[in-house]
């Protein structure tokens, strides 16, 4: 039952506020002051947020003078290490080999060309075995073999080893062996080296690249092994097997240098291409600042590191987060969002006036961008909230006495709140504002003196130091700063009182609001206004001073702004004052309206409460009082000369007869015209006793409910029954000690009670 009930409870919340939004109208005006101030506060807190906080000038600090303040790390910040990511990727490129292309056409180059040399041997000396020679011939064929060869490769070879060929009867093993030895080498690869570039390069290995049609390989190769034109006799005695013939041995480095060719040819593209490659998978090397942590020391020595990272900080501080704008643009949108929420569905159960917006859009834009402005000011002390330079009471005071105590409650979680979430406030310059801003909208819940504001300032001042110490000891700030902070915590609060004491008056003048120092000063029965009433229209004065008590005791008991409403009923008949005979209660025996037509009477009646209107404006009064006065008769008619204008004329329209006024739109509105009209009534009762005045007070309570005058006041029907138990208690005690003189006659009572009922 219980959950069907919240349930319940929760919509019907839901659908008055979907009503509220419904039907509110956006007025330009302050539309566009909240738009212009969310564009700026947003613009001032974005700058702030990516300025160089707690840095200062750059040129402040030169490496190698003694830094004249501390600088600290005001959020963790981690940066590159130029000079170490370099030395590695030195290293890396030092690891890179040196690429080495594989040429494979110099293969088939080289043993075509040996195959020629190879063929002149076998077609000369197969011939030679055909012909049986002499020793002296034998020499001559040597001679003819070199005359051969030296034909085709002039002054290649030497000439010892082409005779050791000659003469050497296993010249056939001899030139197949060799070819073997070309081509091992071929396929091993020759390399030819650039110079002195290799330097910059891997000094342990070469990488050699071959390429077979689709197919790439790539080999390491140990610098010790590779081969190349000048290292190949060496590698060619090395390579031999031992059960090589001597011949070989002696002449085959002669017979086959020629023949070599150079097939590893070194690539710089390819290169510098894996030097690349290596230096992109290089990590960076990061130095690591943590928040918090003093990157310059006072009193000591810039050095070039500090320089680093101090500039590192400030690029870290200055780079612009995308995430981090956008969070602070949506927070600060909420924010304005909400005032027109506020401002415009009756949240606090009214409409917020268009100064009352331009006021709460001002304080608010003015603090969130004094918290992001004084974010950018150096301190030289390590612990000082920010929040202690920001009078935030003072913020919280002025929409506490000009709007309501409720919103200003609200707004003193929401001003620091929104400076917390945009970067300006760190928490304990957050703490101490909540704690400000809290105690400043307590503080004035029963205020109605303006010394009050001053005792309020001491209040939030005495608060402020609490904060301050408590924050002060969960940080474990040193003992020396005590002082200063909570100096500044004292001071912070008491100056907050002091301007709102000096501003207040400025804004009640230009706002016109009903704050309860300006009501207080309007309740003065000594007021010019008031006095003035008593002189012209005693009558009048008394039934305001009881209208005023029934009122005030009412809206006591429901929970309304009683103090309103006593100055409402104080001012609500002040326009009887131009002609005061004209109403019953300034009247003593002569009625002058049985002299003149109904019409006329009405229109004397009706006449007061534009009247009223007019000289509460010239007056000055807040508008919720002026409200009063011309809600106070509602849009009633005038029942008495109405009906009796229908007696004398044919034709009479009710307009002509009914107040001008709308039916009261607050509750203290309606309370004063039930309390105006039981008043008058109750006057003219024979016997005034409780039962009869409660029950006279229940007719005429209907009667306005009937004719819809209480619709648009909000008042329940459990408002209107102890509205009535106010009545009887307040006009019953009154009636009970009263003195009744018996020389007014029946009849007079009676004449004059109908009147006063409907036109006092």
């Amino acid at each position: 039952m219980t959950t069907k009930n919240n349930h319940n409870l929760r919509e019907v919340c839901i659908n008055v506020i979907l009503k509220r939004i419904k039907d509110a109208k956006i007025r330009r005006g302050p539309a566009v002051a909240t738009f212009i101030a969310f564009l700026l506060s947003a613009s001032v807190a974005i700058n702030s947020a990516n300025s160089n906080t707690g840095i200062g000038n750059l040129s402040e600090f030169e490496v190698g003078k003694v830094a004249e303040h501390d600088v600290e790390a005001t959020k963790p910040v981690s940066y590159i290490d130029e000079d170490a990511t370099n030395r590695l990727i030195e290293e890396q490129k030092r690891l890179v080999p040196a690429v080495f292309l594989y040429v494979s056409e110099k293969n088939l180059e080289a043993e075509q060309h040996y195959d020629r040399f190879v063929s002149l041997c076998y077609n000369f000396f197969e011939k030679a075995e055909k012909v049986e020679k002499n020793t002296t011939e034998e020499e001559t064929g040597s001679e003819d073999f070199r005359e051969l060869i030296y034909s085709e490769f002039p002054n290649v070879f030497p000439i010892e080893t082409l005779d050791t060929l000659s003469q050497n009867p296993e010249w056939r093993q001899i030139l197949s062996d060799a070819k073997k030895i070309l081509i091992h080498f071929m396929e091993e690869g020759i390399f030819s080296l650039p110079g002195n570039e290799l330097i910059r390069y891997n000094p342990i290995t070469v990488e050699v690249v071959r390429h077979s049609g689709t197919r790439t390989s790539r080999e390491q190769v140990s610098l010790d092994r590779i081969v190349t034109l000048a290292t190949l006799r060496d590698r060619m005695n090395t390579y031999l097997d031992p059960t090589a013939s001597a011949a070989l041995k002696s002449i085959g480095y002669d017979l086959l240098k020629h023949f070599f060719l150079e097939n590893l040819f070194f690539s710089k593209t390819d290169t510098e291409e894996r030097i690349q490659e290596a230096s992109a998978r290089v990590k960076p090397a990061f130095i690591h600042i943590e928040q918090g942590q003093r990157i310059i020391k006072k009193g000591f020595i810039v050095k070039e590191e500090d320089m680093v990272s101090l500039n590192a900080l400030s690029s870290a501080l200055s780079e612009n987060d995308v995430r981090g704008i956008v969070g602070q643009i949506f927070l600060l949108l909420m924010l304005y969002v909400l005032f027109i929420f506020i401002g415009y569905v009756k949240i606090i159960g009214r409409n917020l006036s268009d100064g009352e917006i331009y006021l709460l859009t001002a304080l608010t834009s003015l603090y969130i961008i004094g918290a992001a402005l004084a974010k950018t000011l150096p301190f030289n002390n390590d612990f000082f909230p920010i929040s202690l330079l920001l009078p935030t009471a003072l913020a919280i005071m002025l929409p506490s006495i000009l709007i309501g105590s409720y919103l200003a409650f609200a707004w003193a979680f929401v001003l620091p709140l929104a400076s917390f979430l945009t970067g300006s406030f760190d928490l304990p310059a957050y703490i101490i504002a909540l704690v400000s801003g809290i105690v400043g909208s307590c503080t004035l819940h029963n205020a109605e003196r303006r010394m009050d504001l001053v005792k309020a300032g001491i209040f939030i001042a005495a608060a402020n130091c609490i904060a301050v110490i408590a924050v002060m000891l969960i940080q474990h700030s040193p003992a020396k700063d005590y002082p200063m902070l909570l100096f500044w915590a004292a001071f912070n609060g008491m100056a907050s009182g002091m301007l709102v004491l000096g501003i207040l008056p400025l804004l009640e003048s230009g706002l016109n609001a009903a704050t309860t120092f300006r009501l207080i000063e309007l309740s003065d029965l000594n007021a010019p206004a008031i006095r003035r009433l008593f002189t012209i229209a005693p009558g009048t004065y008394s039934h305001s001073f009881m209208v005023a008590q029934l009122a005030e005791a009412a809206c006591q008991e429901i929970g309304a702004n009683s103090l309103l409403a006593r100055v409402g009923a104080y001012y609500h008949d002040i326009g009887k004052m131009e002609q005061p005979e004209y109403f019953v209660e300034n009247q003593s025996g002569h009625n002058k309206h049985d002299e003149i037509p109904p019409r006329l009477s009405a229109t004397i009646l009706r006449s007061h409460v534009k009247l009223g209107i007019e000289k509460g404006r010239n007056m000055k009064l807040p508008k919720q009082v002026i409200d009063i006065i011309a809600e106070h008769h509602g849009n009633s008619v005038i029942q008495f000369f109405y009906h009796k204008a229908l007696e004398q004329e044919k034709e009479v329209s009710i307009e002509d007869f009914s107040y001008p006024g709308n039916p009261p739109r607050s509750r203290e509105s309606a309370v004063v015209m039930l309390a105006d009209t039981a008043e008058a009534a109750v006057r003219t009762l024979e016997k005034k006793t409780a039962i009869k005045i409660e029950e006279f007070i229940q007719t005429l309570i209907n009667s306005k409910l009937e004719h819809g005058l209480l619709a648009e006041s909000e008042l329940t029907f459990r408002d209107l029954e102890t509205i009535k138990k106010a009545f009887v208690r307040v006009l019953a005690s009154y009636y009970h000690s009263r003195i009744e003189y018996p020389k007014e006659t029946k009849e007079k009572k009676e004449d004059t009670g109908v009147v006063a009922a409907e036109h006092t």
